[in-house]
């Protein structure tokens, strides 16, 4: 047992997702004796009052709380004898997401949604007096035209990528709020830049999808049915940075336990690859021999992404262990034994 969870309950916003699930795992591997997972059917973390009652939910004792907090009907919850708001800890991992495609068509939610949830999270844990929180941030956040890799100093440097300024800013609000509580209350309010995530139990559907998962799938399908091509978007010149969803979780759960800071911190793996390498890299792995067409009339999205990664290691110890081609491997092994 990790000595910092003995004495803690947590609660994941998020996680019954592709990230959340992972980090759940790795809470229960390092001990944590209590763990709550507010799904969306039954908290929708935008209103109010659904975030009071689940802030009083999670102060009951476990065999008075509602079972559908639980993050699988297999754990065991432990009693905390002592427990406090202090001893609760909230990773706010929720928000609404997707590609350029879903960004471009819903900008007003993407908004709206991860806006209010975060904010009035906070404020009312912090009213609760909660011990701590963290948040987590987007590498859309940052200007469309930083300077790379991106330094956490460079986030107020200008306006973000336009596809998904809406998403950017209302996520960097949460960082604007850590601050201001920390400075007037001493509230312990974290925040965290994970760069794109990949990995097994992503998001594969095409309306929604990131790029790597879209990708994979739309290899897959054109190899299964003999097609000569596949369309990408844009013209494959941008960069990204990818970092693997379990060292993401790996990266959280160490921010938690050693990082108590107003500075924003970078989650990345240190590296980037063009859009252009990455399909190749994927129709590769994926057995598609076709063509690639790149469809110029879509978006590029923001030119380059490419995180400085110095912070987190440095702060918490934070260091991305996963060889990109590696865990691309993994995504798409999981992905054929789980697609129906």
């Amino acid at each position: 047992m990790n000595a910092y969870w003995k004495t803690k309950r947590v609660i994941v916003t998020g996680g019954a997702g592709f990230l959340g699930s992972f980090l759940i795992e790795k809470l229960i591997a390092r001990g944590v004796a209590d763990v709550l997972v507010p799904r969306i059917e039954h908290y929708d973390l935008t209103d109010r009052d659904v975030i009071a009652r689940l802030l009083d939910d999670a102060t009951l004792a476990p065999e008075r709380r509602p079972a559908h907090l639980l993050p699988d009907p297999d754990f065991q919850p432990r009693s905390l004898p002592a427990f406090t708001p202090a001893d609760l800890v909230i990773l706010h991992l929720a928000a609404r997401v997707g590609g350029i495609g879903a960004n471009r068509e819903h900008p007003a939610e993407f908004f709206y949604d991860n806006l209010m949830m975060g904010v009035q999270l906070m404020h009312q844990a912090w009213q609760r007096g909660v011990g701590k929180f963290v948040a987590l941030g987007t590498v859309c956040a940052y200007p469309k035209f930083t300077p790379v890799p991106f330094q956490e100093d460079h986030l107020w440097d200008g306006y973000p990528e336009e596809t998904n300024a809406p998403y950017g800013l209302a996520k960097k609000m949460l960082l604007v709020q850590s601050q201001a509580y920390r400075q007037q209350y001493g509230f312990n309010a974290v925040f965290l830049l994970p760069v794109n995530l990949y990995g097994p139990r992503d998001n594969f559907d095409l309306e929604t999808s990131h790029v790597i998962p879209a990708l994979i799938r739309k290899c897959l399908e054109a190899k299964e049915a003999g097609a000569k091509e596949i369309v990408v978007w844009g013209d494959g010149s941008p960069t990204r940075e990818f970092l693997y969803v379990e060292d993401a979780a790996e990266g959280i759960l160490l921010a938690t336990e050693r990082y108590n800071g107003p500075d924003p911190v970078n989650l990345g793996a240190g590296y980037e690859i063009s859009i252009r390498d990455l399909a190749e890299s994927i129709a590769r792995l994926t057995g598609f021999s076709g063509e690639l067409v790149w469809d110029t009339s879509k978006p590029n999205g923001q030119p380059r992404r490419g995180l400085d990664v110095k912070r987190a290691e440095q702060y918490f110890g934070f260091r991305a262990q996963m060889p990109f081609d590696e865990g691309l491997r993994r995504t798409i092994e999981w992905y054929q034994g789980n697609r129906k």
